[in-house]
């Protein structure tokens, strides 16, 4: 038997995780790592350094958007192209985190949580979508 209650409040708590460790990561590069330092370690790993700024952007924003359950659909898949670009820098360094470089597996298990997440939807304690049609 499927508990609607309690499966409707495992997204939300999903959701809310998601959300806060994409702000928390967002925020540390704003913060501890600053703007200008965040471009030179993107250009450092061969990314343009220009490209920092929206990935910032968008983790604050997707992150929050995520905690109060706004467009979490949206919010997840945005927040998932993110994640496919941060694995890309760990691919040569193999699967363990505690590689040097870091390795691929916590990326790869965050995008694929936050594609869950889009999939999922909601959950109980979300804005929703504004913009969506009213059944």
């Amino acid at each position: 038997m499927t508990d609607t209650y309690t499966i409707s409040r495992a997204i939300a708590l999903l959701r809310v995780t998601s959300g806060t460790l994409l702000l928390t990561h967002g925020l540390t590069k704003l913060f501890v790592f600053t703007p200008a330092g965040t471009a030179g370690f993107f250009e450092s790993i061969g990314f343009p350094g220009i490209l920092a700024y929206p990935v910032m952007a968008g983790e604050i924003g997707l992150g929050l958007a995520l905690i109060v359950g706004f467009m979490t659909r949206w919010a997840a898949l945005g927040a998932l192209v993110i994640m496919i670009g941060a694995i890309i820098p760990h691919l040569p360094s193999g699967f363990s985190f505690s590689n040097p470089g870091g390795g691929w597996e916590y990326p790869v298990f965050w995008a694929v949580t936050l594609l869950a997440q889009s999939m999922f939807g909601d959950g109980a304690y979300a804005i929703g979508n504004p913009f969506a049609e009213k059944a």
